[in-house]
Parts: C-alpha cells; structure tokens; sequence
C-alpha cells in the first residue's frame, strides 16, 4: 500500500505532469484544422428521376443540344457548331428567341465528359433550364 507522509511531499508535487496532454491536443488540433479546409467542388445537375416523367415532360418543338465524340462537338437543332464560342452565342439567341421551348441534350455514348461538364456550366451560369437529358434504354 502506498503512504503518504505529508510532512515530505508538498502538494504542488502531487499533481499530475500535463506536458504530455497538451502536447496531443495540439496534434489533434492541427489535425482537425488542416483536414477541416478541405472545399469539395461539385456541379448542381437536377436530372429526370424515371422513363416516364421523361415522356410526360416532353414538348413539341424543343431546342435540342447534341454532344458528339469527335470534332466538332457541338450541334444545335440538329446542324454542327465549328467551335465552342459560336456554339454559345448561337445557343443563347435561340434560347432568348424561344424562351417558352424547353431545352433536351443529346449526347453521343462516346462524347467526352469535359464537353458534356462545359455545357452543363455554360446552362447555369447562364440560367437555362434543360428540361431532359436524352438516354437511351438497357434492355
């Protein structure tokens, strides 16, 4: 059994070392605060839920986008775009022209993710609302 004898111990030599806590709860803290700032970039998409919205959804006469694998990428109503930034301005008319016809992109299986990315930003920062996004079924 361990004793005491007050007489040879003060009380500032009974209380603990705390050196090594603190020296763990700044390493926690350093932790947390560089894990903390990571910022995680994403794109807000509101796709068609099933099949059928899809159908139900669809209008007469919509503007249709079309993505293609190989150059040029970009066709509008159905006639190729040389270039992105004709590609852009033409889009725009025809969505200010026609602000009631919804908007469907059609893109290739084969088209290149950074293509189908850019029109999809292209649409939100310009506030254009595509309507549907064309898929074709598995069976």
């Amino acid at each position: 059994m361990i004793s005491i004898n007050n007489h040879q111990q003060n009380a500032d030599e009974l209380t603990p070392d705390l050196t090594p806590l603190l020296d763990i709860i700044f390493i926690v803290m350093v932790f947390l605060l560089l894990t903390a700032t990571v910022k995680i970039k994403a794109l807000d998409v509101e796709l068609p839920q099933t099949a059928t919205q899809i159908l139900q959804t669809t209008k007469a006469d919509p503007i249709t986008i079309n993505l293609v694998a190989a150059e040029p990428y970009w066709a509008l109503d159905g006639q190729s775009v040389d270039n992105w930034d004709n590609f852009s301005q033409q889009l725009l008319a025809a969505v200010k022209a026609h602000a009631n016809k919804p908007v469907v992109i059609g893109a290739d299986k084969k088209a290149s993710v950074e293509q189908m990315l850019k029109l999809l930003a292209f649409l939100q920062k310009n506030d254009i609302k595509a309507t549907q996004l064309l898929m074709e079924d598995q069976q």
